[in-house]
């Protein structure tokens, strides 16, 4: 099941609510056993068609529960109002030709995300609290905001799922991101892209390389992937469901009761 309440984040947006979520496996109710919590951004996208942006989402609930997979799933609707979405979602300033500039408030966000939703997500919610039982996960510019997590806010996640990161945000200078990142060496990352996104925003298939590459330099456990067919939309993304969720319950489930 999916609870739904209102929160706000102060910081970003002062009184103004957006929705929350989190989903509860099956046998959260019977059981007083306690569960690894993925963090996920672009909350409104993950469990219902009718509140995703363009209509479909990624069937999240629906593949946890056909699994049965012992986890608990936190996510808040990402600012829907212009380019806020991008300037929440961005650890940098940026300059993009359609876009325009976009002030990059991605270390308030998670700021936000880790002093304050995370320990109400525990206070809340029967969860495992600790780093070896956290994830943070995300797409697009989501993705891009894991790598930023894993970087910058080690001590609160150990693994972390980037679809379809937004590499191009940094441009040249996401090698140099990454190099500056702290990651404990036991820190695991998915990340992926689809065949015909290349070329997309100014994507390379280079970029990508590159961008693995420093993270294995830096580490990081990646498992990095050019999915067949895969496109920039939550229809790819939500097939690509069992494969990160595989990479990321290595470690993750281990010690859950």
């Amino acid at each position: 099941m999916v609870e739904v309440w209102e929160v706000e984040i102060p910081a970003l947006t002062g009184s103004k609510k957006r929705r929350a979520y989190a989903y509860l496996p099956e046998d959260y109710f019977g059981s007083e056993r306690r569960y690894p919590v993925l963090y996920m951004f672009d909350g409104h996208n993950l469990f219902s068609d009718d509140e995703a942006t363009y209509g479909k989402s990624w069937g999240l609930s629906d593949y946890l529960d056909k699994t049965r997979t012992p986890v608990i799933v936190a996510a808040v609707e990402c600012n829907r109002e212009g380019n806020e979405r991008l300037s929440e979602y961005s650890p940098i300033d940026f300059q993009s030709k359609h876009f325009g500039y976009v002030k990059g408030r991605g270390k308030k966000y998670m700021d936000w995300l880790v002093n304050s939703f995370k320990p109400f997500i525990d206070g809340n919610f029967r969860t495992l609290p600790d780093r070896a039982h956290t994830a943070i996960v995300g797409s697009s510019m989501g993705g891009l905001m894991t790598v930023y997590a894993l970087a910058r806010y080690n001590k609160f996640f150990s693994c972390g799922a980037a679809l379809s990161p937004s590499l191009w945000v940094y441009g040249d200078k996401m090698k140099e991101c990454i190099s500056g990142g702290r990651f404990g060496k036991d820190t695991v990352l998915y990340t992926d892209y689809g065949s015909k996104e290349f070329g997309r925003a100014g994507l390379s298939k280079a970029a990508f390389a590159s961008a693995a590459a420093a993270l294995i330099d830096k580490g990081v456990l990646v498992t990095a992937r050019v999915v067949p067919g895969g496109t920039h939309c939550e229809a790819s993304w939500e097939r690509q469901i069992p494969f990160f969720m595989q990479v990321l319950s290595n470690g993750l489930f281990d010690g859950a009761n």
